[in-house]
């Protein structure tokens, strides 16, 4: 937990107070559903709530801001964004139940009521957002095309609609086809943990 304060020193006591309850949340689920590798738990905070907020360290999301968490997992980063924006809505979605079973209880458990959850493909909705946040779902030239059609043409934040995408690797060949479009920011910026070394923040706009 102390790394989130480390790089977001300004949130409040609530906000504290959720991000804690996460851990133990997720740990008890965890045993139940396997939605964070358990290889992966001991580095919890790290590698999936900061991780997740890497795109908060690239938007702030304006007051009533609409954003859809596609193949969201276990609420990520869907979830971590939520406790960080109040007052902006949350639609996590994702095509396996028992994922969004878990997203759904963490929410309720946390009193987000800023978060809806749905067992649903992207390419089946139809509601509009100002942005589609997505960790690593698959390649982006595969991604576009899931959810273009739900980009609101109304423009309401510092970044223009689209897509922000969290992905790491050389993006080089898999970014080509959106040549000058497309922004790239590494995360190592942000986070001087060795794990954002190749860590990045795509936004994409639609």
């Amino acid at each position: 937990m102390d790394i989130l304060l480390k790089y977001f020193s300004g949130l409040s006591d609530q906000q504290i107070t959720l991000f804690r309850q996460l851990e133990p949340l997720y740990a008890e689920w965890n045993a139940q559903i396997n939605v964070i590798s358990r290889k992966d738990f001991s580095e919890f905070y790290e590698r999936h709530v900061l991780h997740s907020l890497g795109i908060a360290k690239l938007i702030r999301f304006n007051k009533g801001a609409k954003i859809l968490d596609v193949g969201t997992g276990g609420g990520f980063p869907g979830i971590p964004l939520a406790i960080m924006f109040p007052e902006v809505q949350f639609h996590l979605v994702d095509s396996i139940g028992k994922k969004i079973k878990v997203v759904q209880n963490v929410a309720d458990a946390l009193g987000l009521k800023n978060v809806t959850a749905e067992q649903i493909r992207a390419e089946q909705l139809t509601d509009k957002y100002d942005f589609v946040v997505s960790r690593a779902v698959t390649r982006l030239p595969e991604f576009v095309p899931w959810v273009q059609k739900n980009i609101s043409k109304k423009q309401m934040n510092a970044l223009p609609n689209g897509i922000i995408y969290l992905k790491g690797g050389d993006l080089t060949e898999e970014l080509k086809p959106f040549r000058k479009r497309v922004f790239v920011q590494d995360l190592s910026a942000y986070f001087t943990e060795e794990f954002f070394d190749t860590k990045k923040v795509v936004h994409l706009p639609l």
